[in-house]
């Protein structure tokens, strides 16, 4: 499998997953002429793909799914909650709903949900699998059980690592806002991340893309360099990290 970021954070989300027939998109958080134009930086076009998943239905993760599904008949899977929850599509027969524990089946590759805990009717996670396993795993307020089961055998990671505790503390945000940002239902901070991968991550997981960096109270430097310093806690662990800075695309990495 080869997977790309088109875009991450409050701006928009898309991440791109392919095999060798076909592939799929977790999130459509762009839009569509954005999402088609991505596709062409890492030298693809939408015609792979079989389907785009759904995490939850916050604008920055759903924008463009209404027009790139229509336009190139791509079926769209969410849970039930989220599909009520969020304007998904204007076509419903393009709508798929699924339970947050399903696995969904599209030729060799396989994607799974799984529940996560973020402010939203019922936000979901994906791995995918093609004989290795890429994890998907932004917004969310803290590693539950089943995100600490997706990292521990990942072999490629795009986890969220939002914001810094200093600079989100001493930031603009209003106090309502800083508190849920920091709660257990709302976004993951550098540290929790590092500290995740430090406790749980595994020798088979080569890259790591952080992801979902907040513009405000992150930068990508500062969330490399926090994580990088955690994990280096480890002499059995040696990854290679990326952070993603707000709605950059990243190169088509292999897993």
């Amino acid at each position: 499998m080869k997977l790309s970021v088109l875009s991450s954070g409050s701006s928009g989300n898309c991440f791109y997953i392919e095999n060798r027939d076909r592939a799929i998109l977790v999130d459509a958080g762009i839009s569509c002429k954005q999402i088609v134009q991505r596709l062409g930086k890492i030298g693809r076009s939408p015609g792979k793909i079989r389907g785009v998943f759904i995490t939850h239905e916050h604008t920055d993760h759903l924008r463009g799914a209404d027009v790139f599904s229509r336009n190139f008949n791509i079926p769209i899977f969410a849970t039930k909650k989220t599909a009520k929850s969020g304007f998904l599509c204007s076509d419903e027969s393009l709508i798929n709903t699924i339970k947050n524990d399903e696995t969904v089946k599209l030729g060799e590759i396989s994607v799974e949900a799984f529940s996560k805990s973020h402010r939203a009717s019922d936000p979901v996670s994906y791995n995918v699998f093609n004989g290795r396993k890429v994890s998907i795993i932004t917004d969310l307020g803290r590693c539950c059980n089943n995100v600490v089961d997706s990292v521990s055998d990942s072999n490629l990671l795009c986890l969220e690592a939002n914001h810094d505790i200093a600079m989100l503390e001493n930031g603009p945000y209003p106090w309502h806002l800083k508190k849920w940002i920091s709660s257990d239902s709302g976004h993951l901070s550098n540290t929790q991340a590092g500290l995740l991968l430090l406790e749980h991550g595994n020798h088979r997981l080569k890259n790591i893309l952080l992801s979902h960096l907040s513009q405000t109270n992150n930068t990508p430097e500062i969330a490399f360099s926090t994580v990088s310093r955690l994990i280096r806690e480890r002499s059995n662990f040696s990854p290679r990290v990326f952070a993603m800075g707000r709605g950059e695309t990243s190169r088509l990495m292999r897993v």
